[in-house]
């Protein structure tokens, strides 16, 4: 008897749960109050292997940044948006937040080498070159090349194997900057050698490509901000986006005040004359400057932003490609450029290149009617005679001096400027 009403009881249960189910679902202002809410989905990116260049590789940057983007560590935008929509892929640059602990965020800047209509140009122009069609496994194509066959078998990198690259970093090569390029590739793990046993078939042509198309952030990788160099952090990359340290172009601060323009244009000028010397006895020479070349921090540090166009000569070996050997030309040579211009000569490359190109472009823009008379009517002067030095280094010298000397008392020394202040209050050089 007792098991008949235990077994009478649980069908009765069962009858009485199967009813409420049936009015909840039929009653949707029961559900709300009857059960509890359904847990929160949290959205996520829609990230394709197209949108990051994923698809592309190994003719693409690299991969060592690839887990950030797809666990979220990484966001574009510059606030943590909860809807997580990617933007328009055709954009050069993004900015985007950057995390370690899921707290904390920092800002960062996410880039392409070149735009994305350019990428694509040059992903039809190898097919169309190697295989005669029009798309193609760029891997499968660049592998038939003598050039990449030569790297596949070299223990070293060596001038011969970078010779008619379009980058300016490597239009007068040394033996020293390749083994440097080498040592601290940081797309793979470090081994602190000068020969690429390290480096698989992969990595090299992700390196070449790499320095094929934009040397950028092999400049960052191998002149670390850590070391003192001025360029931002390379964090890493992903396909064919690279992710470095915020920044915020020259341009934003040309309607800044006085004392602002000021201090920006004395840093200028130091980081010029840092690139023209320095402990490791590199020139670095600019071939173009505008106004998205420099950068400031949010501390107010200058830096370089954009390296692309920083040319390198080592005064310790010089160059070690011969004048055909510069002029020499390959699909390697043409990813970025018109095959067919003109390659500038080392010896061509003048001492004050740079400060010149500055005058010229980017200081009077800075500096143009911030200051009373007679002050700004000497800068403008100073600047003049800077700019119309192409033929004249002493002259260019002794203009960028006096410009600095006037320019010292007019900036100031306050929270602004994070990155001295409050050394600035107690030492003589600010």
């Amino acid at each position: 008897m007792g098991r008949w009403i235990c077994c009478l009881c649980s069908r009765a249960a069962d009858l009485l749960m199967l009813l409420l189910v049936l009015a909840v679902s039929c009653n949707p202002s029961l559900e709300a109050t009857a059960s509890p809410s359904a847990p929160h989905v949290k959205p996520s990116y829609s990230f394709g292997r197209t949108f990051l260049g994923l698809d592309k590789c190994n003719a693409c940057i690299g991969t060592s940044i690839c887990k950030k983007f797809f666990k979220e560590e990484i966001r574009f935008d510059n606030w943590l948006s909860s809807h997580l929509k990617l933007p328009p892929s055709y954009l050069l640059s993004y900015s985007g937040n950057y995390t370690d602990d899921a707290k904390s965020w920092r800002l960062v800047d996410i880039t392409r080498l070149t735009t994305k209509y350019q990428h694509d140009q040059a992903d039809k122009r190898i097919c169309t070159a190697l295989l005669k069609t029009r798309t193609c496994s760029l891997e499968r194509a660049l592998r038939r090349t003598a050039r990449v066959q030569k790297w596949l078998r070299a223990k070293r990198l060596t001038p011969d194997l970078v010779q008619g690259l379009s980058s300016p970093m490597l239009r007068c090569p040394s033996q020293r900057l390749l083994d440097r390029i080498v040592r601290r590739y940081a797309e793979v793990p470090d081994a602190g050698s000068i020969y690429m046993d390290h480096l698989t078939d992969r990595d090299k042509l992700r390196l070449l490509y790499t320095l094929s198309v934009n040397s950028h952030p092999i400049l960052l990788q191998i002149f670390p901000d850590v070391e003192g160099w001025p360029f931002p952090r390379y964090l890493g990359a992903c396909g064919r986006l690279v992710v470095s340290a915020s920044t915020r172009p020259l341009r934003d601060f040309f309607g800044a005040a006085p004392e602002v323009a000021a201090d920006l244009a004395l840093q200028l000028l130091a980081v010029l004359r840092s690139m023209g010397t320095n402990d490791l006895n590199y020139f670095f020479y600019f071939t173009h400057v505008d106004a998205g070349t420099f950068g400031v921090f949010s501390n107010g540090h200058l830096f370089i932003r954009d390296a692309s166009m920083l040319g390198i000569i080592d005064k310790e070996e010089g160059s070690q490609l011969t004048d055909y050997q510069q002029e020499y030309k390959d699909i390697f040579s043409c990813l970025t450029v018109d095959c067919q211009s003109a390659v500038v000569s080392c010896n061509s490359i003048r001492e004050k290149q740079s400060l010149v190109m500055v005058c010229q472009e980017l200081l009077p823009k800075l500096l143009k009617g911030k200051f009373l008379q007679p002050v700004q009517e000497k800068i403008d002067d100073f600047l003049q005679h800077c700019a119309d030095g192409f033929t004249d280094d002493q002259g260019v010298d002794d203009a960028v001096a006096k410009l600095a000397e006037l320019l010292k008392p007019l900036r100031s020394c306050d929270s602004r400027f994070a990155y001295r202040y409050p050394d600035c209050k107690y030492s003589d050089k600010y």
